[in-house]
């Protein structure tokens, strides 16, 4: 019997333009610059508390809410722990706002070119987006967010690596009292413009939302967390709990507390990073190549043909990150690697 070719997807699925990551290569002998993660090992205190772990307690769910973490992110911070919210990385945590603050409303306002997740979420969960251009020197101008019902935005920008200071935030904050602002701080360590946790107490209507994959290197444990008001708090458990009630496993939950106590070592790589970035653009720029003001653990290089320059690198087993986009298809981001890495690349890149 010939069976029908029958299309189970609903509507909204066949709409959909999923998020496409970066390459993730199986082999070794690869320089990964395509993903922003950190060249150095988490913590050695992590390894300790996982290796101490008592793995008869996996039979048991994990704490729905992770209150230990939320115990130490809120006394690194120096909030509450009712005021932290903890989910499934960073990305997960950002799914879930863009449920709760903002699906089926209208003009929340986020930037023309940023982190390619939000356009796939706005779409999945019915926020009506409007999109502000970037300036042509790729800065966010806080005078264009006015009066939306929600305001999305990266600082640090992704891929663009620019911030603004906290008070172009104050006053997008002000300017947008009847919806969300959400700040996705996934690379402010990086930044010396500091971040926005402690205008929450303040402003109500913010939220910021940040991860361990970044400056603790810990993106293999998938852990994030939101800082702001009880009822954003609220907001996110509700829709988590009508979702997953149990987000973050045990590992998770102890890893990353055993990062985040961890303040010297976390200095001490974010340092070396910043270090190497600062090198890295300094020696790009006197091989005439524009590179814009990082604030992040990545470049944003302008080259005259940024796929092919992204073809050589491929051939040469090192990966950057390329978009055929408007405004950003003469663009490479390039992640910093370790000191031996970014020569390697610079080295390359010279021989073009």
């Amino acid at each position: 019997m010939e069976v029908a070719n029958v299309d189970y997807l609903s509507e909204k699925v066949r709409r959909l333009t999923p998020y496409v990551a970066g390459i993730q290569p199986r082999e070794a002998g690869w320089i990964k610059l395509n993903t922003n993660e950190n060249p150095y090992p988490p913590s050695p205190k992590v390894m300790k508390a996982l290796q101490g772990m008592d793995i008869a307690r996996l039979r048991l769910y994990p704490d729905t809410l992770g209150g230990a973490l939320r115990g130490v992110i809120a006394q690194s911070f120096g909030i509450e722990e009712e005021n932290v919210f903890c989910g499934n990385g960073s990305d997960e945590v950002l799914a879930l706002a863009f449920q709760a603050f903002f699906s089926g409303k209208e003009c929340v306002l986020m930037p023309d070119v940023s982190y390619g997740f939000y356009p796939v979420w706005a779409e999945m969960y019915d926020v009506g987006v409007k999109a502000v251009p970037l300036g042509n020197d790729f800065t966010i101008c806080h005078g264009d967010y006015k009066g939306g019902s929600g305001v999305v935005l990266a600082n640090p920008n992704a891929p663009t690596s620019l911030a603004l200071d906290l008070l172009a935030i104050e006053k997008i904050l002000l300017n947008n009292p009847n919806g969300v602002v959400l700040i996705d701080e996934a690379y402010s360590d990086f930044a010396n413009v500091g971040s926005a946790v402690p205008l929450c107490a303040k402003y109500s209507n913010l939220l910021v939302v940040r991860t361990f994959s970044k400056s603790h290197s810990l993106a293999g444990l998938r852990v994030g967390y939101a800082i702001g008001g009880r009822e954003l708090i609220e907001g996110l458990r509700r829709v988590k709990d009508a979702f997953n009630s149990y987000p973050l496993d045990l590992f998770a939950q102890t890893g990353a507390a055993a990062a985040i106590l961890d303040k010297e070592y976390w200095e001490q790589t974010k340092n070396r990073i910043i270090s190497t970035r600062d090198k890295t653009a300094l020696a790009l720029r006197q091989m005439g190549y524009r590179i814009l003001d990082s604030q992040t653990n990545f470049l944003f290089m302008e080259v005259s043909d940024a796929n092919g320059l992204y073809q050589y690198l491929l051939d040469s087993r090192i990966l950057a990150r390329y978009w055929d986009k408007p405004r950003i298809n003469g663009f490479l981001r390039v992640t910093i690697g370790t000191e031996a890495e970014m020569e390697a690349f610079i080295q390359c890149v010279s021989q073009l």
